[in-house]
């Protein structure tokens, strides 16, 4: 891993200014031309759910996002993970399937409490990053407080947090989409000036998503793999401390290590070029 990895979501425009024209269109053209699916159209996650993919965004499979990856600076997590993101790519969202059973969600969520294991496993997290000679982390509080809809079986939050070599805030926007078998695990990058916005659109996509016929939250039945943790272990990392035999706040400490994603520099302020290689790719044909 990077040290560029504890940088995700600082001030990404003003680096942007400073970085030569020629670095912006090279990392811009590579991240155009993955085999991106343009919409209308519909991606598919891990053969367990797919999501809408409406006019004017993209989506890319496991092996697209594994590039996607590399050329972002994001270690590899040795799973499968799929993006969707608008044409722009003013904000990519990654979708992760974890199969670890029924999460039950009759759990109230203390938001004080998660937040103390968020920062204790933050600094056992802050051991290692000091080990290699890393930027440390520091827990801010909730920029979006945890909020579970029974309804569609969403939980979401977002941590604020700031890093010892920067000033800048750092946001972290996550989503858990809970199923029959597992949940789809995913987080929302962009600049922290268009994070809101970003919200906002990334929202308006979430009801195209749907699990298939058999993986829906609704069609539990006796018998089923049962999740040894609750809602609140999805946002502080316990899930991992269970899977481990490390410490508990050790656990959550790599989990929350490697639970940042970065955007490319430069990328954003190319967004228009983006916008027209994708015009291009699909006058060309679909995907």
């Amino acid at each position: 891993m990077r040290k560029r990895l504890l940088s995700v979501l600082t001030a990404l425009a003003l680096v942007a200014a400073a970085a030569p024209a020629a670095a912006q269109d090279s990392g811009a053209d590579a991240v155009a031309n993955l085999a991106w699916k343009v919409g209308p159209t519909q991606g598919s996650i891990a053969e367990k759910a797919s999501i809408k993919v409406p006019e004017g965004y993209a989506f890319l499979d496991a092996a697209g996002t594994r590039k996607l990856n590399e050329l972002l600076h994001n270690p590899p997590t040795g799973t499968d993970e799929y993006t969707l993101a608008p044409k722009d790519l003013k904000w990519f969202s990654f979708f992760h399937y974890n199969d670890i059973g029924y999460v039950k969600d009759e759990e109230s969520l203390d938001p004080d409490g998660i937040l103390d294991s968020i920062r204790e496993g933050t600094e056992e997290g802050n051991v290692e990053r000091r080990k290699r000679g890393w930027e440390t982390m520091k827990i801010e509080g909730w920029s979006f407080k945890p909020q579970y809809d029974k309804n569609t079986h969403n939980l979401e939050w977002a941590v604020l947090a700031s890093t010892s070599g920067s000033a800048d805030k750092i946001v972290n926007y996550n989503t858990r989409l809970l199923g029959r078998h597992g949940v789809t695990e995913v987080i929302l990058v962009a600049d922290q000036a268009g994070l809101n916005e970003a919200i906002g659109q990334f929202k308006q996509l979430v009801p195209g998503y749907a699990f298939n016929d058999g993986e829906k939250y609704s069609e539990f039945k006796p018998g089923d793999h049962v999740a040894e943790f609750g809602l609140a272990a999805l946002i502080t990392g316990g899930a991992a401390a269970v899977a481990t035999k490390k410490g508990f706040f050790a656990a959550i400490g790599i989990f929350l290590l490697k639970a940042w994603k970065l955007v490319l520099v430069g990328l954003a302020a190319a967004g228009g070029m983006i916008a027209k290689l994708f015009g291009r790719k699909k006058d060309a044909g679909p995907e």
